[in-house]
């Protein structure tokens, strides 16, 4: 069992909000206490009005490095169909210097065809789009190692997804974080799957951290009363970090507040 500390994240969702509510919301997320704060890539709301209010992930990623100090940040996920992997690392690493070394660059396939249509990009087949997948994580990982200056150290990469034979070999070949939004069940089996690419490769298992989102896209999320309930079947699994969705454009933080409870309690 890993003896990771126990994390909660925030995914901040950038929708039905004006910039100045988002921008609050991270400074209360960081005062409050969080370990992360996420946003996520698409160009269109995924929940509510179809047409509403919304911002670009990238853009926000690096106002959000200059306004925290503490708090990790990222996307969850970044679209790699969206971007040339190249420039993506350049952006990568641009951010992780504005935030000091505080970026996790969380990539995904992508699937909101509403994005891809709307915007011009090829949607193809979610096969197809794995494997575009699979030939940008190289091509991120070479640029990062080439560019003038460096990111800070070593830049986490999280992936998001819980495909057996294809998504979670990719973790397995190049991520430092797995995310998915499994049940206890589902988790069970997709990390003896995991530990199998990680065996079949002679990387340790260990070295991944395991986050599972906690409410999960279009739902209200979890009550407060059950985080203990919901939370410790994950972390008995080996989960360690704990993503609570929250949307525009109030953004209530009063689910977020009792994870926060629990991780400290957890964490001792």
């Amino acid at each position: 069992m890993t003896s990771r500390p126990v994390r909660i994240a925030v995914q901040i969702q950038p929708q039905h909000a004006s910039y100045d509510q988002i921008r609050d919301a991270v400074r209360r997320a960081e005062d409050l206490g969080v370990d992360v704060a996420f946003n996520w890539d698409h160009f269109y709301p995924l929940t509510g009005d179809p047409e509403g209010k919304h911002f670009e992930c990238w853009t926000m990623l690096a106002a959000w490095a200059e306004q925290t100090s503490r708090i990790q940040l990222g996307a969850l996920v970044t679209c790699n169909s969206y971007r040339n992997p190249d420039l993506l690392a350049d952006m990568a690493r641009t951010v992780d210097h504005i935030s000091g070394g505080r970026l996790i660059l969380g990539m995904g396939s992508g699937w909101f065809e509403k994005d891809y249509d709307s915007y011009g990009f090829d949607f193809g087949t979610a096969g197809g789009r794995l494997d575009d997948l699979a030939a940008s994580l190289p091509r991120i990982e070479s640029r990062l190692a080439a560019l003038n200056p460096q990111p800070t150290g070593p830049l986490p990469m999280l992936i998001g997804g819980g495909g057996e034979k294809k998504t979670l070999r990719l973790v397995a070949q190049h991520a430092n974080i797995w995310h998915s939004f499994a049940d206890p069940d589902v988790l069970a089996h997709k990390l003896e799957v995991l530990r199998g690419h990680c065996e079949a490769i002679g990387r340790p298992f260990e070295e991944i951290e395991i986050s599972v989102g906690v409410g999960g896209r279009g739902r209200d999320g979890i009550a407060p009363t059950v985080a203990e309930e919901a939370g410790r079947p994950l972390y008995d699994l080996g989960a360690r970090m704990f993503t609570v969705p929250v949307g525009g454009p109030d953004y209530d933080f009063g689910v977020l507040q009792d994870w926060l409870v629990w991780r400290d309690r957890v964490n001792g």
